[in-house]
């Protein structure tokens, strides 16, 4: 694999059910990693830490992105893709970003009444705020916890405008929250479907539900009345990109309205788990896999500059850009951007001190 990561001398076992094939140092581990003989992923159990968050959202600071404040429920995802940008934020945690990221997991449990507390204050004004902009609040641990449901509560309650991103058919389980909201024009789901593949399904995210499984979930969203956005993510050179066609199709057929699409990022470790994870799975394919990735970057493996580090730059990237659009257009999908409700912000309800007026 030309100018890719080296193999890892620490142990990659890849298991059942899990996306990373190791525990893989994060980068404030200095030293060797101590724990390599007696590591063992096949035994790996996920273990989840409640624990109370002194905030719920967080500004965004990204000027590519379409949203003012994020909420993640959860830090860790028990989905495992071993693409997922958010994995280095273990490392601040003292723990791996690789199979830790997906097998120890902290769950919010206060989230809901922290929110509250946020929304209440005098003068603040949320704008469009993104459900899980980084770990899958619909997650397996949500069926157990809710805590999606408990913000969303929130959120309807002061009729806060809210894009949901998820791989998650359990977005479902809330329609009698969401399709209230949907008629005020507050929210919408961004779907993620990267492949319709359910081989490749089950190596990129394995403990997300199938394709099929979330082609019918948009099916059910948009018959209750909330609008679906298609997210194609990520773009993977030589393994999905051939799907973009396929993929806007049958997510337009069950009722998508909108769609968009990013690259495959790999940000720090992301970048290591994802070689290991190309040897083990497509070890023919994995050195043209990281030369096209390359190209997408002008000669690096990844560039974290705005803009650049969704679609990539290069005749490689515009082509791809411009299929998307081709089809995105045929089939009547435009892209999400800003175009939620964000005027009702506390219209709605009153609170405590409204009465005093």
């Amino acid at each position: 694999m030309p100018d890719a990561p080296k193999p890892a001398e620490h142990p990659v076992v890849f298991v059942k059910g899990r996306g990373a094939g190791s525990n893989r140092p994060s980068r404030y581990v200095r030293d060797e990693w101590d724990a390599a003989a007696d590591f063992d992923p096949s035994v790996q159990k996920t273990e989840v830490t409640e624990r109370d968050a002194k905030s719920i959202l967080n500004k965004n600071q990204s000027p590519d992105l379409s949203f003012d404040h994020t909420i993640n429920p959860y830090q860790g995802c028990e989905h495992g893709c071993v693409y997922c940008f958010a994995r280095p934020t273990h490392a601040y945690l003292n723990l791996s970003p690789g199979l830790d990221f997906e097998t120890r997991l902290f769950a919010k449990v206060n989230a809901a009444e922290v929110l509250r507390k946020e929304l209440s204050r005098k003068g603040f004004d949320p704008g469009v705020v993104a459900l899980g902009a980084s770990t899958d609040a619909y997650q397996p641990i949500d069926r157990k916890y809710a805590i999606a449901r408990q913000v969303l509560e929130v959120l309807a309650e002061f009729d806060v405008a809210v894009g949901i991103t998820t791989k998650s058919a359990l977005v479902t389980r809330d329609l009698d929250i969401l399709a209230p909201m949907a008629k005020k024009g507050l929210v919408r789901v961004h779907m993620s479907v990267p492949t319709l593949d359910h081989e490749l399904s089950r190596r990129l995210d394995p403990r997300a539900n199938s394709p099929t499984r979330r082609l019918q979930a948009i099916e059910e969203l948009t018959e209750a009345g909330v609008p679906v956005a298609v997210y194609i993510a990520p773009v993977i050179p030589l393994l999905n990109e051939d799907e973009i066609e396929a993929i806007l199709e049958a997510c337009a057929a069950r009722g998508a309205t909108q769609a968009l699409y990013t690259i495959l990022r790999l940000p720090r470790e992301v970048r290591d788990l994802f070689a290991e994870w190309l040897r083990r799975w497509y070890p023919d394919k994995a050195a043209d896999v990281w030369r096209v990735i390359q190209t997408l970057h002008e000669g690096r493996d990844y560039d974290p500059s705005f803009v650049k580090r969704m679609i990539g730059t290069g005749a490689r990237a515009e082509a791809l850009g411009q299929r998307f659009d081709a089809a995105a257009a045929r089939l009547g999908l435009t892209f999400p951007g800003r175009t939620l409700n964000t005027s009702l912000f506390g219209s709605g309800r009153q609170g405590p001190q409204a009465s005093l007026f």
